[in-house]
């Protein structure tokens, strides 16, 4: 029953910005309106949303969560069962769990920064 709970009480918070946040920006548009500004002043400007561009920054951030899983698994099986791991001294003790949880964000955040460049040389290519 409680988890339910929990549910609600985050969608209805979700819906309840996303309400407020639509709602004071119409108002605040027909204020404006009503005082004369230009319609030309709600119109994006700079980027646009690119679907392909968002579906390879999409598909970068998974390969690298991909990459990380892997790579997390992969150290975490070659660890002691001291934590230490085999054929390095001295090395601190680790955490299977910890070893992939934090290469899945290593990994992850390299995909998204690859994304970000690629987008950007594709941007640039695009003005030229």
């Amino acid at each position: 029953m409680e988890p339910m709970i929990v549910f609600l009480a985050l969608f209805a918070t979700i819906f309840g910005v996303a309400y407020v946040f639509l709602t004071t920006r119409n108002k605040e548009r027909l204020a404006m309106i009503e005082k004369g500004a230009d319609a030309s002043l709600f119109e994006r400007k700079g980027m646009k949303f690119s679907i392909a561009k968002f579906i390879l920054n999409l598909a970068l951030l998974l390969t690298g969560i991909g990459i990380g899983i892997f790579a997390g698994s992969f150290l975490g099986t070659n660890l002691n069962h001291d934590g230490t791991l085999r054929g390095v001294p001295g090395l601190m003790m680790i955490d299977r769990e910890i070893t992939i949880s934090s290469m899945i964000f290593v990994f992850g955040g390299l995909g998204l920064i690859a994304g970000f460049f690629i987008t950007r040389n594709i941007e640039n290519s695009d003005k030229e």
